[in-house]
């Protein structure tokens, strides 16, 4: 774990961020283990994005962008990007839960 400063000598961690990706990589194999809010079924139906496309982002993507905290401890939020063959690059923002599960807040195509 990395730390991160808040204000003064109080700090906040953050976790690694090539572990935080390894983390979701390795949750995204079981796609049992990824929720897809309805929030982010509409953007992918709307923006002819697949679910096994938003999959595919979470277990080879690479991390980009700030880690937040999520609403409960031991939860962050991050998002995932790739460009998969024949396509442009998605990216999928995804919390991920303390119990080893996945929880997908949207999903966008990151050049618009």
């Amino acid at each position: 774990m990395a730390k991160s400063e808040i204000s003064g000598d109080v700090k906040e961690f953050v976790p690694n961020r090539s572990e935080l990706a390894a983390t979701v990589r390795r949750i995204a194999e079981d796609s049992g283990r990824v929720g897809f809010s309805v929030h982010s079924i509409d953007r992918m139906e709307k923006r002819g994005i697949a679910r096994l496309d938003g999959l595919r982002v979470l277990r080879m993507g690479e991390l980009r962008g700030e880690i937040e905290c999520g609403k409960s401890t031991g939860e962050w939020k991050c998002k995932m990007v790739a460009k998969l063959k024949g396509s442009r690059e998605i990216g999928v923002v995804t919390i991920v839960v303390s119990n080893g599960r996945l929880f997908v807040k949207t999903v966008e195509w990151e050049d618009t």
